[in-house]
């Protein structure tokens, strides 16, 4: 029997919509869903070849422990009751810090989350990891302080804006807005509209802007400050806006009086009067900025993140329709953890504490494991990623994954972090599970999709959250459930909910276990632990989330949650569930004052510390090192480390070190060759591609290479040319700026 389903793509956060045609059991074909309400019919070419995601040659179907230098299988029970042993171990004889999750921020499924941080917390850690803090540790600091909350992250508002800003951001090609290719191509096309591109190099983005500027490799920090500079000599701030909105300009205005304009734009290597237009235009027009890595994993990552802030909050465009806007959520990503709080843990070797909405960056767990100090890091839970190819510095990794005392990795392959690992756990893909993400990315709408299986796993995966409930079990971290709650179970939600909280109000242990109740009891019926969350979820919302559901058409009630649970069921194409009040778009805003608060002082002496001859001497290169390697190009050729099978690939130049024409001409290499790139962390090499594209100094590779699949690795692991080290203050890997150098082989 041939059937297509919809469901949405798992390889990048935007989730378009799919239909996927289910033969036999198997997944044949894909195609686009134009009932998808946020993707309308718009995916890329990832998403059409999501298939071999699905069906890896190194798919795990049992339970594995090392044995020597191999792996044995063994059976679920024994796995769990050896794992609970040695983590209960662990932590009595060294104490909870000496454990981490990792995990958590998959672009196919998040609901895992709620689990593996239960499940640590239960034991006493705060040591989360995830990718947010790879990639977003400063930004995400910076929000929280200006903004209110580390997760209020303010997206652009690109339906109701005049200009668009891609910084640092080449949507052509990494999407991360909802049918980017379509939005920026709209927006470039019309005649009332700007599209504008801040990058070193001609990027597929920057191709199609209407404004494209150059800047230097490392120095969109000076630019900034020159910008900021300019706005406020000519007067062009908003004086209105800052006034009823802005608390602390009167002080942070005074950094960019009496800036060399000229000289930091010199150093920009940008003509005055092309920033001063762009300047111009700010002052004058509804803009929204899009960020990304560009900024993010460039030098100056946090100070970039502030001063782009600054740059919006001077021109009215934060918290206002057409500028950055806090969009409603269905759950915030993460939580907010202000380390001024004494109880906020900091890392014990690099002195760290969690940013990114409550995660530890990557980066800095290399060195929290080979640390000497008595309560470093000894036992690693890693769910559903895979840190040795998708994190910095991968000989740092397996230095330090080799000494832990206890590693076990959940995932649906053998990846490279899996061979490392004690115990390895099979989980089901996102096919054969339900799951959802919640990346904020739409305003004022709020979209959700609770994908369903389409397929049946083998007889012994699991989802991740139900590994993290056996766990959570057999170290007796859930209360013992009361018999009619369990029975309560079988009949409907709404009576079940209602003698669950019953026993939560007599029970104080109940809610902090709470996602493992739900998996033990509606997750038992359900055969999902993660799908039993959501409705817990749904039905325990927040106010303001329960607000934009009665926007969006669900009555009030106590039963609204379990509606909204329903309408997810009733509609796999996925729905708007929320609507933010547009009329306030400050509602966000969750500082104490109320307002933008653009005073940070820790940051105080680095912005005014911040000019043209300092950038100048800082940005040469060391001789050894005379070029940029840009680490993690995007392109539609690679999706981090969720595509496996090169074979997707088949025919295409997906993994490439991509040079200027005058780059290989100086160095005396031609298109093709085998070239070795080398950095202070190692050597790679691969095959060299000559293209206009590339800016005169720069080298561009992109991630999600390197793997080992069927016993043939297929392209290089950039992360083998990072090291962990290279990174800003609070942690966030510099990837956008690593010294190297190109020989041929």
């Amino acid at each position: 029997m041939s059937q297509w389903q919809k469901t949405g793509c798992v390889l990048c956060a935007q989730n378009c919509g799919l239909e996927i045609l289910v033969e036999e059991g198997r997944l044949r074909r894909v195609r686009p869903d134009k009932d998808n309400p946020r993707s309308q019919g718009y995916v890329c070419r990832k998403g059409l070849n999501v298939i071999y995601h699905q069906y890896p040659q190194d798919r795990l179907t049992q339970p594995l422990k090392r044995v020597g230098s191999g792996f044995e299988p063994i059976g679920w029970d024994q796995a769990v009751e050896e794992i609970a042993q040695r983590l209960r171990g662990l932590v009595d004889e060294h104490g909870p810090r000496c454990l981490a999750y990792m995990g958590g921020a998959a672009q196919g499924g998040q609901m895992e989350a709620a689990f593996g941080l239960s499940l640590i917390r239960a034991l006493g850690s705060q040591y989360y990891y995830s990718s947010a803090g790879q990639e977003f540790s400063g930004h995400w600091w910076v929000t929280g302080r200006v903004l209110g909350k580390q997760y209020g992250i303010a997206i652009p508002d690109e339906q109701a804006t005049e200009m668009l800003v891609a910084w640092g951001w080449n949507g052509m090609m990494s999407h991360q807005m909802p049918q980017a290719r379509r939005v920026l191509k709209e927006i470039s096309n019309h005649p009332d509209r700007l599209l504008v591109a801040i990058d070193p190099r001609r990027s597929e983005t920057a191709a199609i802007a209407n404004l494209h500027l150059p800047v230097r490799p490392g120095s969109d920090a000076l630019l900034m400050k020159a910008m900021l500079a300019i706005i406020l000599e000519q007067g062009w701030e908003d004086r209105t806006y800052l006034q009823e909105h802005v608390e602390g300009w009167d002080k942070v205005s005074l950094w960019f009086r009496g800036v060399d304009i000229g000289a930091a734009l010199e150093v920009c290597q940008l003509e005055h009067g092309q920033v001063l237009e762009l300047c111009r235009l700010m002052a004058s027009k509804r803009w929204c900025v899009h960020p990304d890595l560009g900024l993010y994993m460039g030098r100056h990552s946090t100070l970039s993140s502030y001063l782009l802030h600054l740059l919006a909050a001077a021109c009215g465009r934060l918290g206002v329709r057409g500028g950055n806007v806090i969009p409603g959520f269905v759950m915030p990503l993460g939580f907010h953890a202000d380390e001024r709080d004494p109880k906020t843990w900091r890392t014990v070797a690099s002195d760290l504490p969690p940013v990114a909405a409550g995660s530890f960056p990557p980066a800095v767990m290399p060195e929290e494991i080979l640390s000497d100090h008595p309560q470093r890091l000894r036992a690693v839970l890693v769910s559903a990623c895979n840190p040795l190819r998708a994190y910095p510095d991968t000989t740092a990794f397996e230095r330090a994954f080799a000494k832990l005392d206890l590693l076990v990795v959940n995932d649906i392959v053998m990846s490279e972090t899996a061979r490392l690992a004690h115990y390895v756990l099979p989980c089901r893909t996102f096919y054969e599970a339900w799951d959802g993400c919640f990346f904020p990315n739409t305003y004022p709408e709020v979209y959700f999709q609770l994908r369903r299986p389409l397929v049946d796993p083998p007889p012994q995966c699991r989802e991740a959250a139900q590994i993290h409930t056996m766990l959570a079990e057999r170290l007796g971290l859930i209360p013992a459930i009361p018999p009619q709650v369990a029975q309560a179970a079988r009949a409907g939600r709404l009576a079940f909910g209602a003698l669950l909280m019953a026993w939560a109000r007599q029970e104080p242990r109940v809610l902090k276990a709470m996602p493992f109740v739900l998996a033990k009891t509606l997750g038992q019926e359900w055969d999902s632990a993660a799908k039993a969350a959501l409705w817990g979820l749904l039905m325990t919302a927040p106010s303001a989330f329960r607000e934009n559901a009665v926007r969006a058409g669900f009555a009030p009630g106590l039963d609204q949650g379990d509606r909204i649970f329903q309408a997810l069921l009733d509609q796999p194409q996925g729905l708007w569930v929320g609507l933010a009040d547009a009329a306030k778009p400050m509602a966000g805003i969750k500082t104490p004052s109320g307002k933008i608060e653009v005073l940070i002082p820790e940051l105080a002496e680095e912005v005014q510390a911040l000019d043209a001859a300092g950038e100048a001497r800082d940005l040469r290169l060391p001789s050894g090192y005379p070029l940029i390697l840009n680490a993690g190009r995007h392109m539609d050729y690679n999706a981090n480390t969720l595509m496996r099978d090169p074979q997707w690939n088949q025919g295409k130049r997906a993994c490439t070190v991509a040079m200027s024409p005058a780059d290989a001409q100086g160095l005396g290499l031609v298109d093709g060759q085998r070239v070795r790139v080398t950095t202070e962390a190692g050597s790679e090499e691969g095959e060299l591609q000559v293209s206009g594209q590339v800016r005169q100094g720069m080298v561009l590779i992109p991630h999600g290479f390197g793997l080992n699949y069927d016993g043939q690795v297929f392209g290089l692991n950039v992360n083998r040319l990072t090291k962990s080290t290279h990174r800003d203050p609070l942690g966030t890997p510099l990837h956008r700026y690593v010294p190297c150098r190109v020989r041929a082989v």
